[in-house]
């Protein structure tokens, strides 16, 4: 591609023109893509589809629309940064669409999310039924998130903190002494606690199940302070002769209560292993105020077709529009509801209120009359609102997402959940000129709702504006206008444009992974399905929208189970069947990852009901691989998360300069001190905050990035160091560790599942979710297999690249072959077809799903006629 002048005019009129693009893996790229087009940007993962699509054009418009807004705005927004690149002419204003889930937020809500909540509060506003004599409410006060609709008790949360005598007292059969108050403060502080109690008369020493309930209340509960003598180091007999005889005490000690003391302590402490500790002690529970409703009660009392706007929010989508549809028709309030229309009186009540409660006397009710019955200017108003409301609802039932509820919390959803809740909410923005910049929303969506995301899509263009979407999905990509194809390898081996132009064009270029896909589809190998050693049957399955379900797993064979979003598809793999399992083996369900939430969000989750009928005497383990990251921290990395890192410290540690100078394998780790570099602590660079831009990482200035000191990393294995080990790719270190049969198996399964082209010293933090669920099963898979192991995976083909999805069920078919049982759940037609056993569930989402509608072997269950998984799995077979 050409930059001569002469060519310039004609481009540049109808194209985002990308010159010298190096961001991550990207060599130098040129190309121009067009706009006002349905643009798909397709590669093997890891090639570097995301950083053109992303870090570069996304970046770029971010960067640009940046500079003209004030300073201090700027500090508020997160920045994406500025991108390694030459220039980029041409380039509109730029949205994307990620699927990033962002800070975990408790007051973000699907209603928030899109917008919708604004609408439902306006609506219950201005033509909720009101109790009589109660003031006209404003839509601010049916918000939890405004001091005006907040429940005053949990501030609009809906939950508060508790600290029980369960949580504080956990063995009761131990005395104060013993510590039985396991909350109260260790060390001398505690002690302290216990010999102000001696003081004060209580037994210590008696169990604290046999001491008087009020005595327990009072050392639990009282608010008091008392300052009383304290004689540390006598015995309760000696200490009340020392108080008669008025003794001289070793100090005056103040008493605390144990719910006070761990309350002031999470809520005022500075260190973070305090607040941990403490923390362990509260749980958070529904509001008795609001009944977890997280509005006052006066917004409560407003209801809209028999509904206060708490039990409208908990609806589905699909329930609610139902809910909208008579009103929508001119039909509501006809029965003769209570009416919001206000006279004099009341609307002076209404200013009084307001005031009282610290707001403006100026935002008085409208001038409107009191009626018996719904008044016409209600019902006009209620058409209108409903029936935005149904046109704004519409696109994400389209998208699958009608099993979504508006008060669902957003840290609950998955990230392609949210994508689609942002892309349907951007129909209704109205914006022209603009580029969409999309992150693979076909993820977790059933084919059969492609066609309504291909609409949503076609939508955005014809408004005016630029799609352009990062995919791996075929039926999508073949809807494309112009394709931008990276590779053709990852890594190293991608970075450059394979091709760029319309779709038929991408059928001549040999280098092309994906051509191969599109123009010649491999048909799954060839193969009968696996006949079942047994079954693992479970009964009576409960669990969110599954209700007594009955559901048998092959032991032995390979399980795909399908069905449209919300189906009951993760509640029953992904929950009931690890729940249920691991009671079978005598084992505690698998543990999420320790998280940093608030106690106070962390509501009890649902619990399983249901048993394991037969099959568990087939089953020695259950294996769960999620897409969770492997760290939270850069400190995590593919090499430690494996543990392959281990046998490399080994091996620096074994060289003789290594003995010579007593350097052990913890010398080599970057997480400790001693061998990492003391200025930058192991990080390996430094963070500049700019306050109006972007924070800016630079090297550290001591070790240029190495992480290590200088005494380090003059110990060499082979001619390398320590710090040029960790910048080796897998592909590279592999050949590397040719002689060291420990390293080079976790490296050879890394390679084989497809993560060839990434860093030893890849932090966890710049992993997809995908990358991260492919690295825990490798991980799992370096091991010797005993077979007997139930290996469950949520969506593992979620962002890979067709070819991939080949490489990974090599994988998964290795394990069955071991004589284990794999269990996955799965959109993606061509892996589905490569299983031995289908079930699907349906047949739709929410409460219309949670059954099974059809199983059997994939070709049996193409042939089903209620199922919507069975003719996207026929065209597969």
């Amino acid at each position: 591609m050409t930059r001569n002048s002469s060519s310039r005019s004609t481009d540049t009129a109808g194209s985002v023109r990308v010159r010298g693009a190096r961001e991550n893996n990207l060599k130098n790229v040129d190309v121009d893509i067009p706009r006002n087009a349905f643009v798909v940007f397709t590669g093997i993962s890891g090639s570097g589809k995301s950083s053109l699509a992303f870090g570069t054009i996304y970046a770029e418009s971010q960067r640009r629309y940046l500079e003209s807004v004030a300073p201090y705005a700027r500090r508020l927004i997160q920045q994406a940064g500025t991108p390694e690149v030459e220039a980029i002419e041409c380039l509109p204003p730029a949205v994307a669409l990620q699927q990033q889930r962002g800070a975990v937020n408790v007051r973000s809500s699907v209603g928030s999310v899109t917008t919708l909540s604004s609408l439902v509060r306006m609506l219950y506003s201005r033509t909720g039924a009101y109790p009589p004599g109660q003031p006209m409410l404003y839509a601010e006060d049916f918000s939890p998130n405004t001091v005006e609709g907040a429940c005053p008790t949990c501030h609009g949360i809906g939950r508060v903190y508790d600290v029980t005598e369960q949580t504080m007292v956990p063995d009761d059969s131990l005395s104060i002494r013993d510590r039985a108050i396991a909350s109260w403060p260790p060390a001398w502080h505690g002690q302290n606690l216990r010999d102000i109690l001696v003081s004060m008369g209580y037994d210590v020493d008696r169990p604290w199940r046999d001491l008087p309930q009020k005595d327990r209340d009072w050392i639990l509960y009282t608010e008091e302070t008392p300052t009383v003598p304290v004689y540390p180091g006598l015995t309760p007999e000696q200490t009340r002769v020392a108080i008669r005889r008025g003794m001289e005490p070793g100090y005056q000690g103040t008493f605390t209560g144990a719910r006070r003391y761990v309350l002031d302590t999470f809520a005022n402490t500075k260190s973070a292993l305090m607040k941990k500790r403490v923390s362990q002690y509260i749980i958070g529970r529904d509001c008795p105020t609001c009944d977890g409703k997280r509005l006052k009660r006066a917004a409560l009392s407003v209801t809209f077709e028999g509904l206060d706007i708490a039990a409208l929010g908990d609806l589905s989508l699909l329930k609610l529009r139902e809910v909208m549809r008579p009103a929508a028709q001119g039909d509501y309030g006809r029965d003769g509801a209570a009416t919001a229309i206000l006279d004099k009186d009341a609307r002076e009540a209404a200013v009084a209120e307001r005031v009282a409660a610290g707001g403006s006397a100026h935002k008085a009710a409208p001038d409107v009359r009191r009626t018996p019955n719904m008044s016409e200017e209600k019902v006009v108003a209620a058409q209108r609102l409903a029936a935005d409301l149904i046109e704004r609802i519409n696109p994400l039932i389209d998208l699958g997402l009608g099993y979504l509820s508006l008060d669902r919390a957003t840290p609950t959803l998955s990230s392609g959940e949210l994508q689609r809740l942002r892309l349907a909410t951007q129909l209704s923005s109205q914006l022209f000129g603009v580029v969409y910049v999309l992150d693979e929303p076909s993820a977790g969506l059933h084919p059969a709702d492609g066609e309504s995301l291909l609409q949503v899509l076609h939508g955005l263009k014809a408004a005016g504006n630029s799609v352009f979407v990062v995919e791996h999905d075929l039926d999508l990509i073949a809807q494309a206008e112009w394709l931008v194809d990276v590779g053709p390898g990852a890594g190293e081996g991608g970075g450059r444009i394979v091709y760029s132009g319309p779709l038929p064009g991408l059928a001549d270029v040999a280098d092309s992974v994906t051509r191969r896909y599109l123009f010649e589809p491999p048909k799954p190998p060839a193969r009968s399905p696996r006949k079942p050693r047994g079954w693992l049957r479970l009964a009576g399955v409960t669990r969110n929208n599954l209700r007594d379900l009955d559901v048998g797993f092959p032991l032995g064979c390979f399980t795909a189970v399908t069905g449209v979003s919300g189906s009951g598809k993760s509640s029953l793999v992904a929950q009931a069947l690890p729940d249920l399992v691991s009671a079978g083996l005598g084992t505690a369900p698998p543990v999420a990852e320790e998280s940093d939430t608030d106690p106070l969000l962390d509501a009890a989750p649902e619990a399983t009901r249901g048993r394991t009928a037969t099959g568990m005497d087939d089953i020695r383990r259950i294996i769960e691989v999620d897409q969770k990251p492997i760290g939270r921290t850069p400190r995590s990395n593919l090499a430690t998360y494996t543990g392959l890192f281990d046998h490399v410290r080994k091996l620096f540690a074994a060289t003789p300069e290594a003995k010579k100078r007593r350097y052990g394998a913890g010398r080599f780790s970057f997480n400790v001190a001693g061998g990492r570099c003391p200025t930058c602590e192991g990080e390996g660079f430094m963070m500049v905050e700019l306050l109006f831009l972007p924070s800016v990482y630079a090297p550290c200035s001591t070790c240029h990035g190495s992480r290590y000191n200088a005494e380090t990393l003059e110990i060499e294995w082979r001619g390398k160091n320590i710090a040029e080990v960790l910048a080796m790719r897998v592909d590279q270190a592999r050949d590397f560790f040719d002689s060291e049969p420990q390293i080079a198996r976790a490296l050879t399964v890394l390679q084989e599942i497809g993560l060839g082209y990434l860093k030893l010293g890849q932090p966890a933090t710049e992993l997809s979710g995908g990358e991260a669920q492919r690295i825990k099963l490798a991980t799992e898979l370096q091991r010797v297999q005993r077979g007997q192991t139930l290996y469950v995976l949520d969506e593992p083909t979620s962002g890979l690249h067709p070819a991939d999805v080949d490489r990974l069920m090599r994988q998964l078919q290795g394990l069955v072959d071991a004589g284990n049982t794999v269990v996955i759940v799965e959109h993606d037609m061509r892996a589905v077809a490569q299983t031995d056993w289908v079930i699907d569930l349906g047949p739709g989402a929410g409460e219309e799903g949670g059954r099974i509608v059809a199983e059997g072997t994939p070709r049996e269950v193409a042939k089903a006629k209620d199922s919507k998984t069975a003719p996207y799995l026929a065209a597969a077979l």
